[in-house]
């Protein structure tokens, strides 16, 4: 059987917009997908910023140029979800997405439906806004929720260090953002290089 590795980030607008098409990819060709978490580095080529809860700017680190990039991203990804009914929210700060990658581990452990349950929710409801990825005990109650068992928070801090070490691991390989893939050694940056792939896998 095919395999794909894929990288992701529940920070990152273009790796919620790239889940469900990713999910297809493994329907249609009965591949099996390896999710993998990437954290991304924002403040390192974005700059920073973090806003009040009206929208205003409170505290920034960001040139005309990066807020210009950071809005237009954020006005492109609006339009790609509006196409598919999926609500992208900006947001306030730049969030430390470690932990929520911890869950996603804890969540593959707990077996493949506990795993897509928390994949979605967390997702969906960090880009509504309804989500805090930096408190455990919020992401310990969502892995309950989606069928995980307990054990979590007590878990939390090895698997971190894991998050990061994978992470790592994907920078040697040459990732640098997400959503990205490695199909037979090749690596696909960006959501849309999935039409690359699915040619790749029909021949």
């Amino acid at each position: 059987m095919a395999r794909i590795v894929t990288y992701t980030d529940y920070k990152s607008p273009y790796a919620y917009l790239a889940k469900d098409p990713t999910y297809d990819l493994a329907r249609d060709f009965g591949i099996e997908v390896e999710w993998r978490p990437y954290i991304l580095d924002i403040p390192s080529y974005l700059g920073s910023a973090r806003l009040d809860a009206e929208g205003n700017v409170i505290e920034q680190d960001r040139n005309g140029h990066q807020w210009r990039r950071v809005r237009y991203s954020y006005m492109d990804c609006r339009r790609q979800a509006r196409k598919r009914g999926l609500v992208i929210l900006g947001t306030r700060k730049i969030w430390d997405s470690t932990l929520a990658a911890a869950g996603m581990l804890f969540a593959q452990r707990s077996g493949p439906d506990v795993f897509r349950a928390y994949n979605d929710t967390v997702f969906e409801r960090f880009w509504k806004r309804d989500l805090d990825i930096e408190d455990p005990a919020v992401l310990a109650s969502v892995l309950r929720g989606c069928g995980a068992p307990g054990g979590f928070e007590t878990e939390a801090t090895t698997l971190q260090t894991e998050v990061a070490t994978i992470s790592r691991a994907a920078e040697e390989t040459g990732v640098f953002g997400v959503p990205s893939y490695v199909i037979d050694g090749e690596l696909f940056w960006g959501r849309e290089h999935i039409e690359d792939i699915r040619a790749m896998l029909g021949g």
